[in-house]
């Protein structure tokens, strides 16, 4: 039965009203963490007989039978929130953060981890065979050893303070491009950050009230094994095996340190094979460029930021690694200053979210090394890009998702891909 509340806007009103409310069984999980459900519904004409419509009910799991409020329909499935669980899964568990379901940032709290484990794998499969038409064997989910207080990074926001609201420091809110959820402590973050965290919100709430913000702001929290720095600026020191690498707080570098030198180590073992060289496509600070130095005569780190170069360049001095040369280059011409021969070449793609460019993918099949491991924290535009990698020649060896952010729904995968010969 629906409710009497006026809808938005630009709602789609069918097939179901603004908050109705409906009953339905959850059979899977979306790779963005919501629980999946099914509906029969009649078509307004009998020609087009019934439909399988599909709603999303984030917090609900696979095996539930649940009541939730729609607040959405799109031209081929609906949103819901979830409102009751009738029947529950038995992997459901009691979420450890009282705003889990509020704050934006964990989606799997709720489900036991080596359950989360499962889904992740299975999920990879799905997108597979769905999205690039490939049926492949994906590898069990390598879990992180620390499910819960890992993250070495955290930036919380802020809006802009106002006398008439109360300062919250925190994350997005679960469905929200804009409203902030006040966040005092965050599980997933390390033990140092939620000790840290209490002084820099005081901080930020002295200066506040003040009147010293004319707009809201982004924190920045990251800890090393000598502290923890609230300054992007600063220069600082993380330890990946037996290298040591500097960078700028602020800059990017993988932020599970717990789980890190496994996953390295995996993407080494799958680079190098019998070939003699090495190009790290993405290289950043030099993190898999150094790391994998000792397996090949020659590496080659390719760098569109200058800035990101000279870290690199830096790193490699530092750790004596005399067979690393650091490339910067636009993303035209990514590969121009690359002298090896491509049947001895392996290369490490590790892209931004958004996969990798039409540009970068034509010089990389123009190059034609002889192996690939693409490494990817969106399977989605990882799948996506695997097309055309089995259009130009590439054949797909291993996938091996690494479960760098449990508790949530991002995942970091592994393909490695051989060229095939022509």
């Amino acid at each position: 039965m629906a409710e009497s509340i006026k809808p938005p806007r630009k709602f789609r009103p069918e097939p179901f009203s603004y908050h109705e409310v409906v009953e339905l069984e959850i059979d899977s999980l979306s790779n963005l963490g919501a629980g999946v459900g099914r509906m029969l519904l009649s078509g307004p004409s009998s020609e087009e007989g019934e439909r399988n419509w599909v709603i999303f009910v984030p917090f609900s799991l696979p095996g539930e039978r649940v009541r939730a409020r729609i607040w959405k329909n799109e031209s081929s499935c609906s949103h819901a929130d979830l409102v009751e669980v009738i029947s529950h899964n038995s992997s459901r568990q009691q979420p450890r953060c009282s705003l889990f379901t509020t704050c934006g940032g964990c989606q799997y709290q709720h489900l036991d981890y080596q359950e989360q484990l499962r889904w992740k794998q299975q999920q990879v499969t799905e997108l597979l065979e769905r999205m690039a038409g490939i049926s492949h064997p994906v590898e069990k989910a390598i879990p992180s050893p620390e499910p819960w207080n890992y993250r070495s990074k955290i930036t919380p926001h802020f809006q802009k303070p106002r006398p008439d609201r109360d300062l919250n420091i925190g994350f997005l809110s679960t469905g929200s491009r804009n409203r902030i959820i006040d966040v005092p402590q965050c599980d997933i973050a390390m033990k140092a950050l939620n000790e840290a965290l209490p002084e820099e919100r005081l901080r930020i709430q002295q200066t506040a009230a003040q009147g010293k913000f004319r707009k809201g702001a982004t924190l920045l929290l990251r800890a090393t094994s000598a502290s923890v720095h609230t300054n992007p600026r600063e220069v600082v020191e993380e330890q990946v095996g037996d290298l040591k690498f500097r960078f700028l707080a602020g800059d990017f570098f993988q932020n599970n340190p717990f789980i890190l030198p496994a996953f390295v180590d995996y993407v080494a073992g799958e680079a190098a094979t019998s070939n003699r060289f090495l190009v790290d496509a993405y290289c950043g600070s030099g993190l898999f460029a150094l790391s994998l130095a000792r397996y090949f005569e020659s590496v080659a780190g390719v760098e569109v930021s200058e800035s990101s170069a000279d870290w690199a360049r830096q790193n490699a001095r530092q750790n004596n690694l005399e067979n690393v040369t650091i490339l910067a280059a636009s993303a035209e011409h990514i590969f121009e200053q690359v002298t090896f021969p491509a049947d001895r070449t392996s290369v490490i793609v590790d892209p931004p979210r958004k996969g990798c460019g039409e540009d970068f993918l034509q010089q990389l099949f123009s190059f034609k090394p002889q192996r690939v491991v693409y490494v990817s924290c969106n399977p989605a535009t990882q799948i996506r890009d695997l097309q055309a990698f089995n259009a130009n020649g590439y054949s797909l060896c291993k996938v091996q998702p690494f479960d760098l952010f449990p508790q949530t729904k991002h995942l970091e995968c592994v393909a490695t891909l051989e060229r095939t010969p022509s």
